[in-house]
């Protein structure tokens, strides 16, 4: 295969981007692990969850959440207002990919965290 022809190809691949981007973002993966781990859950018990993540960025990532099918709300008539959340099908088949994710991350944070001190050394070691 010529350099055209997989450039070309990695050009097809950049939609997808489109989609990862959308649940790979700061918060979007806890978001979804801890409606997992609670399968339906409320705004507040959520804002409690995760305790670093502002009212407004947690809105914004359950609507985009939402818009891309990860999850479901639904929204009681009452008063006050009861909106929960659980996953969707298509955000229960995530869930495994991301848990893998998580789970190799884990393994080599030790590892990535050295390197990262190793980089920086020599970066800093290179500017004196």
């Amino acid at each position: 295969m010529q350099k055209k022809e997989i450039d070309a190809d990695l050009v097809e691949l950049c939609p997808v981007r489109s989609v990862v981007a959308r649940f790979t973002g700061k918060w979007a993966i806890l978001v979804l692990l801890v409606i997992d781990q609670q399968e339906v859950v409320r705004f507040s018990e959520l804002s409690r969850a995760i305790p670093d993540i502002s009212t407004r960025v947690l809105s914004s990532t359950l609507r985009t959440l939402e818009a891309d099918d990860l999850i479901c709300r639904k929204s009681y008539p009452v008063i006050p207002p009861r909106v929960e959340y659980s996953l969707s099908p298509l955000g229960k088949e995530l869930i495994p990919k991301i848990k893998d994710l998580t789970d190799w991350a884990s393994r080599n944070l030790p590892s990535i965290k050295e390197h990262r001190a190793q980089f920086d050394q020599q970066r800093t070691e290179l500017v004196e």
